[in-house]
């Protein structure tokens, strides 16, 4: 398997997702704005959101994946399969009562993560509405992970990093058509939200069941659990659950610290984070999903030369792409947010806010997206503990940075100590391979450095120089808008590749294929 060919086709799926993702924001910041509604809305998705990272992308895919990526190399189909419905049986069981259990419990939800809306009685109870109509949406997309998972270790990539789009979809289609007809209209939201879930569940089937995989659930769940695979999986649970729930903590007390600011800073927040979103899905997600299946699988052979070389080449390539991906969203941030959300209900003072904070996040999306590619290597040996110490010291890192950002700063002092937290988290992740000797880089790095640092500065200065001012932005007329930051983008990319080209960069260097 060509994993540069892999890597792009779920960069090409995703990007679709982001695209469908963005518009979804648009359409929503155009009808509703930045204001009480939307801040009260972005809160109720992100609680399900957060178990979703939680419980489904995070702790349990961290555990399932690596054990059943075991199963597929060594114990033959006939017990994968086995294993799979095990452990989606067991899953539909625990799934049905943690949601029963959050759509009663949705006002203690919105006040643990957004205390500051008590202030305002009505945005409180508006909030609370909405995550009992979104909160279901865990279920769903908690199962829709299980697919993901089966599908990546079998290298059926495209309908996992397609499946975003329908969610998208259906929440543009509510804010559409359904929003005119239920009061308040952004409940057209929540609705369209949880719908998404169902649709993105339905649509793994057809995969799954190409490759053998759809899993049979049993009426005798519950008893699974002293499977000896799915025992396996629990125990590696329960680290990584106490590691994603520290990354969740700091999202929920920024969450919280964003509430008590002016209002419209977790919507711009928000918006900022979307844009930033395109390279940490295109790249991260796309280069994680793809080297975790081989990683597991050299380890379970026993090649750490491999495992190391399958490190480099990730490392390489986020960083090739990651950097200028970073240094333009710094650059261009007024030109994106004026593009894309500048019309409606969001006006020029909600783009600038939205900069600052996107600005902020630039500075740590290299780190973002290291976090995507190194914590792998640790999960592919079933090494949870020592992420999880790493996220506990970042965690501290966050706050303290918080304390120093956030009175200077406001909301942007958030996204900033974010951001360098994810630095200081890759930094670690990093050096404790080394320590390890689970990765030793390969010849010319210095070299590839070098090269990248003259090709950043050239692209760097190009669109500095072709983007003007920001004042001009927030003035052009949106078709003018487009055809210029296209324009910008389109010589910022010629310049880069051409540089690294000139330099004796080419394509081949980066086709590795696993063994």
């Amino acid at each position: 398997m060509n994993l540069f060919r892999a890597a792009l086709s779920i960069s090409a799926m995703t990007f679709l997702s982001r695209i469908t993702g963005l518009a979804r924001e648009i359409i929503g910041f155009n009808l509703f704005g930045a204001g009480a509604a939307m801040d009260a809305f972005q809160v109720a998705w992100r609680i399900p959101n957060l178990l979703r990272r939680l419980f489904a992308e995070g702790a349990f895919s961290q555990a399932f994946v690596p054990v059943f990526a075991e199963y597929k190399n060594k114990n033959g189909m006939a017990e994968t399969k086995l294993l799979a419905d095990h452990v989606a049986s067991l899953l539909v069981i625990i799934l049905f009562v943690v949601t029963a259990m959050g759509v009663i419990a949705a006002p203690i939800l919105v006040y643990a993560t957004a205390s500051g809306f008590i202030g305002n009685p009505d945005k409180f109870a508006l909030a609370v509405e909405l995550v009992r109509i979104t909160f279901p949406y865990i279920f769903f997309i908690s199962l829709v992970a299980l697919a993901a998972g089966i599908l990546n270790s079998f290298s059926k990539f495209k309908t996992p990093a397609f499946t975003p789009v329908l969610l998208n979809l259906c929440v543009i289609a509510a804010a559409i058509w359904l929003a005119p007809h239920v009061n308040p209209p952004i409940l057209a939201l929540a609705i369209g939200a949880s719908v998404g879930g169902v649709v993105q569940l339905a649509f793994q089937f057809p995969a799954l069941k190409s490759i053998g995989m759809l899993p049979r659930l049993s009426v005798n769940a519950w008893q699974f659990r002293h499977d000896a695979g799915v025992a396996r999986i629990l125990k590696l649970m329960g680290p990584a659950i106490l590691g994603v729930s520290v990354a969740q903590i700091s999202l929920l007390v920024n969450t919280q610290i964003a509430s008590f600011l002016q209002t419209g800073s977790v919507s711009w927040l928000t918006a900022a984070d979307r844009l930033m979103e395109f390279p940490s899905a295109l790249l991260g997600v796309a280069l994680g999903t793809v080297l975790l299946p081989s990683l597991v699988k050299s380890h379970t052979q026993g090649d750490p030369a491999e495992f190391s070389r399958l490190l480099d080449w990730g490392l390489r390539l986020t960083l090739m792409l990651t950097l200028p991906a970073a240094l333009g969203l710094a650059i261009l941030a007024t030109p994106l947010l004026a593009t894309m959300l500048h019309r409606g209900a969001f006006t020029a003072t909600d783009v600038l806010q939205s900069r600052a904070a996107l600005v902020a996040y630039s500075v740590g999306l290299t780190g973002i997206i290291l976090i995507k590619v190194l914590a792998p290597a640790y999960y592919a040996r079933q090494n949870i503990k020592t992420p999880v110490k790493i996220a506990v010291v970042t965690l501290i890192v966050t706050q303290l940075l918080n304390l120093a950002f956030v009175p200077i700063f406001k909301h942007a002092g958030l996204a900033l100590s974010i951001g360098l937290a994810a630095c200081v988290n890759a930094g670690l992740l990093f050096y404790f391979l080394r320590k390890a000797k689970l990765f030793t880089p390969q010849p010319e790095w210095l070299t590839f450095f070098i090269k990248l640092a003259v090709a950043l500065y050239l692209m760097g200065g190009t669109i500095w120089w072709l983007s003007g001012s920001d004042v001009n932005w927030l003035e052009m007329h949106t078709p003018a808008k487009c055809v210029k930051l296209g324009g910008v983008i389109s010589a910022g990319i010629i310049v880069y590749f051409t540089s690294l080209f000139v330099m004796g960069f080419r394509l081949r260097h980066f086709a590795k294929r696993a063994t």
